[in-house]
């Protein structure tokens, strides 16, 4: 559909431009006054100036930030991570709606780590949750990596597997804690203490938290877990907040601390 779009847009531009110059040259007045010049101004004027205007709002309604797909080219590209650094707006405006160049800095699915941008047609009531340090998954091509996309497929397991591959090799989580992640019974639990040993990888610290958990069924106990928290999430964990947590019902020694990636 795309592309039958676009090719409809081209076709009705050359074809519009194309008679208006047929038009214009060929046209011959029987006035006496040098009517000529009506073979360039009259209807036919109307013609280019449509074309021209139809040409280019079809190529950008059709495009990867506008119909919430990505580009053929894109579609079936690597799944990376992109952590934002900047981004500021090109000028261009979608049904009122600003688009932005996003700079980035991306981790491609081999641990690969180069720098990026992205466009996109973002609402403005979502421009405020975009700033530094927020994380995006994104669809790169190998070789090509100057310019990706943000990922539109809509695929969650895929995007929650890229970045828990990209946490493993960073040593910020291990294998045995995810799967606590994923089989674990959720709860809610309130930090009674908090120390910070004083170990960092990438921008997160290491943080030794003893929690108050609250099973399903009211009751409690207490655990102790240790986690690399992101400099900007280290808020969340203060004494007296409550945390979402995963235990496995078989060992609660076993306990993950579940912080949303973005806030």
């Amino acid at each position: 559909m795309r592309t039958a779009i676009r090719a409809i847009a081209a076709a009705f531009f050359v074809l519009a431009v194309g008679y208006y110059l047929w038009h214009g040259l060929t046209y011959r007045s029987t006035d006496a006054f040098g009517g000529d010049v009506f073979g360039w101004v009259g209807w036919q004027m109307a013609l280019p100036i449509v074309a021209v205007s139809v040409l280019p709002v079809a190529f950008l309604l059709t495009s990867s930030g506008v119909t919430g797909g990505n580009s053929p080219r894109f579609r079936d590209g690597r799944l990376g991570i992109g952590t934002v650094e900047s981004f500021r707006q090109t000028g261009l405006y979608i049904n009122e709606q600003p688009q932005l160049r996003i700079e980035m800095q991306v981790e491609g699915d081999g641990g690969e780590n180069f720098h990026s941008h992205a466009k996109l047609v973002v609402p403005l009531a979502e421009l405020a949750l975009l700033r530094p340090g927020v994380v995006l998954p994104v669809r790169y091509l190998p070789g090509r990596t100057d310019h990706v996309e943000i990922d539109r497929s809509g695929d969650r397991s895929a995007m929650q597997q890229a970045m828990n591959e990209t946490m493993i090799r960073k040593g910020l989580t291990t294998r045995a804690a995810l799967d606590v992640a994923q089989r674990g019974v959720a709860a809610q639990a309130v930090v009674q203490s908090l120390s910070v040993p004083g170990e960092t990888r990438e921008d997160s610290t290491k943080v030794d938290l003893h929690l108050l958990i609250t099973r399903p069924d009211g009751s409690t106990f207490t655990a102790a877990v240790q986690k690399f928290v992101p400099q900007r999430h280290i808020g969340q964990v203060q004494v007296g907040r409550i945390v979402q947590v995963r235990y496995l019902a078989t060992d609660e020694r076993e306990v993950v601390l579940a912080l949303p990636v973005n806030t």
